[in-house]
């Protein structure tokens, strides 16, 4: 079986691009392979660089080290770089002040996820016990043979307070003997009509 003939990597004739989709392509690769070629630049030669670059769209792109104001002030003003030690106790200034924000933003951080933390245990143990006790549930929530289960509960819990109340009352007031009736009818007090 003989194989294909690729196209490769063959040269390309510099010519402005007539496809826009083609050059907005172009220029996106191009622009960060240039961009990478100043960063190696400053890296290999310890330079100071500034790259401007507007899109065909008309976007602004810079690339600057140490950065592009800086550098294009000094170019402005045609002032070198100073090197006085005043200039040099300010950058070791801003420097300590950069990493004393950048631990306190660490810390931060990390107190945030531990909240997050926190409160997604605290929402799985509100769930949990969500799932132990669904007479806690909103009543929404229930469905139809827990809110038949929970009437039935609801019931037998006002026979037992009736119970209670009226054996509490028989104990406060012992009955009076009515001539006319020889019982006390606790009903009479006013305590179980209505009380639920």
């Amino acid at each position: 079986m003989a194989k294909k003939p690729s196209m490769g990597r063959q040269k390309i004739k510099i010519a402005k691009i007539k496809k826009k989709n083609h050059l907005q392509v172009t220029f996106s690769k191009r622009r960060s392979g240039l961009f990478k070629k100043a960063s190696e630049l400053c890296t290999l030669c310890g330079i100071d660089i500034a790259i401007v670059v507007f899109s065909p769209a008309g976007k602004v792109f810079s690339f600057g080290h140490p950065d592009v104001e800086c550098i294009v002030d000094r170019f402005f003003t045609r002032n070198p770089r100073p090197n006085s030690s005043a200039f040099q106790l300010v950058e070791a200034h801003q420097s300590a002040s950069i990493r004393e924000l950048n631990l306190q933003l660490t810390q931060l951080l990390n107190e945030l996820e531990d909240e997050k933390r926190r409160g997604e245990s605290l929402d799985l143990m509100r769930k949990d016990s969500q799932k132990r006790f669904w007479w806690e549930a909103p009543i929404e929530k229930l469905e139809l043979n827990e809110l038949e289960q929970l009437r039935d509960s609801m019931e037998e819990l006002k026979k037992k307070v009736t119970n209670q109340s009226n054996n509490i009352l028989l104990e406060i007031k012992p009955p009076r003997m009515n001539t006319a009736s020889s019982t006390t009818d606790i009903r009479s007090f006013g305590y179980c009509d209505g009380f639920f």
